[in-house]
């Protein structure tokens, strides 16, 4: 479960780790209301899920009362990387010397949580990552005793933050570190952690996401859920149980099983094409979870074709198939072309039962792709 920026910052809040004075708002007016509260100038932030919100126009800085006013009409309402905007944070800016990174997240390769600083914060991580790795300084931590102080100073001082705030900066790993193991976090992240003219440290931005599988051991975070949701097929998916992830391609992509999702995802971006979500429909295909899952991508306004990669196992793949045919004859319409491949238990014969009116057929991944790759070609033309 992703939490929106203002949900991650009021539990950073909590734990002691400074933030900006900030409010919610859901309307130009209350966007006002807040900056003659808090002052200006004042940051403009959409709430949404998505990475690189500034570039994308989803955040502006107000000197003045018209400048924000004209930034919350800019903001509210619109379409950041397939997301509807409705609410945006109003928060004071911070004047600030520096920028850092700091992060904690789960070493799958190491089986080991891993704590990350770099002075290079404010911008995309991932990027700093693949260009210039030497600039993130990284301690892995033993889960039995969690990050230990030195820990803390070490990986700061790795990362070349200057000794006037190395402290206060040490101080915030610990306790990011402290909420990522306490609340069952997959990742908890600050980008960028400002650094002041005066020496203090401000969390201008706060990311928390957590473990699906744990919320029922945090209801408070569990209470959160539904509000986290901004996006109308995120939700659906809430409510079909799918693990679902919103993209900004215009392939619709449907598998059970999250390994083979992946595969086609870069699949489709082997082949040219751009995916447009992830969308795993777990254990089982029958004719309404078949439906449910085509509902969500049809939904999707950016999506132009489906492939549905489906392997038989437990399910066999006869019965998948006649899920498949069950949930399209629903349609009075096909929307989309949809393509499918079958592996596995009964693949064959599942292939044989297909209805090849509503979808289209190939014996191979690489040759589903590709044809559901063309067919968003043609689609989008």
């Amino acid at each position: 479960m992703k939490l929106h920026e203002y949900q991650a910052k009021g539990i950073f809040a909590d734990a002691g780790i400074p933030t900006p004075d900030s409010r919610l708002a859901t309307s130009v007016d209350e966007a006002v209301e807040a900056g003659t509260d808090m002052g200006y100038p004042v940051a403009v932030k959409a709430q949404v899920h998505v990475g690189g919100r500034g570039k994308a126009g989803g955040i502006d800085i107000a000197s003045d009362e018209a400048e924000l006013r004209e930034a919350a009409e800019s903001i509210l309402g619109m379409d950041l990387k397939g997301y509807h905007v409705d609410r945006v944070l109003v928060e004071s800016a911070v004047d600030f010397t520096n920028e850092l990174y700091l992060g904690v997240t789960l070493d799958r390769g190491e089986g080991e949580p891993v704590v990350m600083v770099s002075s290079e914060g404010g911008v995309d991580i991932e990027e700093v990552a693949a260009t210039n790795p030497d600039a993130i300084a990284r301690e892995h931590v033993d889960p039995a005793f969690g990050l230990h102080p030195f820990q803390a100073r070490k990986a700061v001082y790795e990362a070349g933050v200057p000794g006037d705030v190395a402290r206060a900066v040490s101080s915030v790993l610990e306790t990011l570190y402290d909420l990522w193991a306490a609340n069952d976090a997959s990742e908890t992240e600050i980008n960028p952690l400002m650094v002041t003219d005066g020496g203090d440290v401000v969390a201008a931005d706060a990311v928390m996401n957590v473990d699906d599988d744990a919320l029922f051991r945090h209801p408070d975070l569990a209470e959160m859920e539904e509000e986290s949701y901004t996006d109308d097929l995120e939700r659906k998916a809430g409510e079909y149980g799918f693990d679902y992830v919103r993209l900004s391609g215009n392939v619709g992509i449907i598998g059970n099983g999250a390994g083979l999702v992946m595969t086609t995802l870069d699949l489709v971006d082997y082949y040219g094409g751009e995916p447009a979500n992830f969308l795993d429909i777990g254990g089982g295909a029958k004719a309404e979870r078949v439906a449910n899952a085509l509902d969500m991508v049809f939904s999707d306004p950016n999506v132009d074709s489906v492939v549905f990669n489906i392997f038989g196992g437990i399910t066999r793949g006869d019965e998948v198939a006649r899920g498949i045919n069950d949930a399209l004859a629903q349609f009075d319409e096909i929307p989309k072309p949809v393509v499918v491949r079958l592996a596995g238990t009964n693949a064959e014969e599942g292939m044989e039962i297909l209805n090849t009116e509503l979808v289209q057929v190939e014996r191979t991944l690489e040759d589903a792709v590709q044809r559901a790759v063309q067919n968003a070609e043609e689609g989008n033309a």
